[in-house]
């Protein structure tokens, strides 16, 4: 049963959003057309960066947990992470939007932005030894500049509202996987290579990988769809 965790993670994850997508609320189904190359081409790009942190040894998988099915040397269950968290994330992004109205975050959404921007860059800058933290710090820091300068998006209050409900999930999800609830982690991570810090069992740096990998899918699928 314990080769199954990793499958079974995933399998959770997706299911609810699974159940309620042809709900006649939300009607996921009907936005499935811009969900799908937003989540292939956001996978394209975790997956190369999987595949050189995991052969560089900044984190790896415990095959303990793993059917042994591999795909360009990463596990199949770390292939389905980049479709089964995207897909929740997304849908739970819809279904907020369509049931809460008032974007409660509008107003911080710039001033936020920037705090990350500002603080991100600096870590990164100051941990570039540290190739987690320096990478994924750096990364997300561009890419909000990008939202700031060039995108300009309406939608960065209803993300980081969506991101704060979320990271209940998050939490829970990253924790199965990081060792909170096993005798060993799932995927464990290098420390030489972060900064060290944790929380319960999860490195920081994975919050805002989290973000990065979200807004990425979001920041697609946005355009994709049509003006609203």
């Amino acid at each position: 049963m314990e080769k199954y965790y990793y499958l079974l993670v995933n399998i959770f994850t997706i299911l609810i959003p699974l159940i309620f997508t042809f709900s006649r609320d939300v009607k996921f189904y009907s936005k499935l057309r811009y969900f799908l190359p937003a989540m292939l081409i956001t996978l394209a790009f975790f997956i190369v960066w999987d595949i050189f942190f995991t052969k560089w040894g900044i984190w790896g998988f415990n095959p303990r947990y793993l059917t042994g099915i591999y795909i360009v040397n990463l596990p199949l269950e770390e292939w389905l992470f980049f479709i089964t968290v995207p897909y929740a994330c997304i849908f739970s992004y819809e279904a907020l939007n369509y049931h809460i109205k008032k974007d409660y975050f509008a107003g911080i959404a710039l001033p936020l932005t920037w705090i990350l921007i500002v603080g991100l860059t600096v870590l990164g800058i100051l941990n570039i030894s540290k190739i987690y933290t320096s990478v994924t710090f750096l990364l997300l820091a561009v890419f909000l500049l990008l939202h700031v300068l060039v995108i300009r998006p309406k939608y960065l209050g209803r993300f980081y509202f969506t991101w704060a409900i979320l990271m209940i999930a998050f939490l829970f999800v990253n924790g199965i996987l990081t060792g909170s609830f096993t005798p060993e982690p799932i995927v464990w991570y290098n420390n030489d290579q972060n900064l060290g810090i944790r929380i319960f069992t999860i490195p920081v740096e994975d919050t805002f990988y989290g973000i990065l990998l979200i807004l990425m899918n979001i920041t697609i699928y946005e355009k994709l769809k049509p003006a609203s």
